[in-house]
């Protein structure tokens, strides 16, 4: 037998079945070895499903609580800004108050050192007051325009500006202006309004005007151009003129001068006059009122002005006036 000439073959099928063999065995022992690997991997996984689910509600209410705490915090910062407003106006107002005790104690300071002098003095005018008042009771006049008194300090005058008088009686009811200004050698205050409470001069409605020889003078200047809306009434404008221009330290004349009454009812402007000016303490009413009746206009019917006449006869007597009615 020649065993040089055998060939020797590497890869025989005994070689591969050994082979084959081997990876058998490693992959059984792998499989025997990591069998239980997929079971504790699986539960990890849902155990930190769960994790994450738990920590996600937790988020959320940590959130939830978040936007109450912001919601809170905003509030207070509010109610901090509105306190720290007030207190700074409080602190204001101790400053003022501080200055204000300070100065009335010096005033106070100053007062005590005057006292004596003040109630001397105080003496002196109420005995100047009551000198005055018998002088002038001693003294009233009851003269010129029909008997009208004239015992007044303050005049308000009270025209009728509808065309019925600019157009016919403007010059004749200047004249009486002039003439009832020429009554008072001087007045402490004088107003002139239309029937429904303006007044001629722009501006100083509710404000005594200081009597002037320049004021008179301009007052019967601006009547021969004066012109206002008028609805020949002048019970709005005796309402206005007592509530605006009456106060108790003063002895007030209102002058009425118009030619028509164009209201509803006589009685029920007499009411109303008498529900504004009642009487004070001692009967007196607030005002005194007077009345000028002019007649009535050419081609104008006589009725409106006979109810002028009438309203305004009654309304003085009832107010302690005088009412004079001219002629043509």
């Amino acid at each position: 037998m020649n065993r040089r000439g055998r060939e020797f073959e590497v890869f025989s099928l005994s070689f591969l079945d050994c082979i084959c063999c081997g990876f058998g065995a490693i992959i059984l022992l792998l499989v025997i070895t990591n069998f239980r690997r997929p079971i504790t991997l699986e539960a990890s996984r849902v155990h930190l499903q769960g994790e994450v689910r738990r920590l996600t509600q937790q988020l959320e209410m940590i959130r939830g609580e978040t936007d109450i705490l912001d919601r809170d915090l905003e509030g207070r910062d509010s109610q901090l800004t509105r306190e720290q407003r007030r207190l700074a106006e409080l602190a204001g107002d101790l400053t003022r108050v501080r200055g204000r005790y300070a100065a009335s104690s010096r005033d106070a300071a100053v007062v005590n050192g005057s006292e004596a002098e003040l109630v001397a003095s105080r003496q002196a005018l109420i005995a100047a007051i009551e000198r005055l008042l018998a002088e002038r009771r001693s003294h009233a006049l009851t003269a010129a325009v029909g008997g009208i008194p004239i015992d007044s300090d303050y005049v308000i005058f009270l025209i009728d500006t509808s065309s019925s008088m600019t157009d016919d009686h403007w010059s004749a009811a200047t004249h009486v202006l002039q003439e009832i200004l020429d009554l008072y050698p001087h007045l402490e205050g004088v107003q002139i309004l239309s029937d429904r409470g303006s007044p001629m001069f722009p501006g100083t409605y509710g404000k005594w005007l200081r009597d002037t020889p320049a004021l008179r003078a301009q007052m019967v200047a601006r009547m021969k151009g004066w012109r206002a809306y008028s609805e020949s009434n002048p019970v709005g404008g005796i309402r206005n003129a007592i509530a605006s221009y009456w106060s108790p330290e003063r002895h007030v004349s209102l002058y009425v001068l118009g030619d028509e009454f164009t209201g509803d009812s006589i009685q029920r402007a007499l009411d109303e006059v008498r529900a504004v000016n009642r009487p004070d303490a001692s009967g007196h009413r607030l005002v005194r009122i007077h009345a000028v009746g002019f007649p009535e206009a050419p081609g104008f019917p006589p009725y409106t002005s006979i109810r002028f006449s009438a309203l305004m006869r009654l309304m003085c007597e009832q107010n302690g006036g005088t009412f004079v009615g001219l002629r043509q």
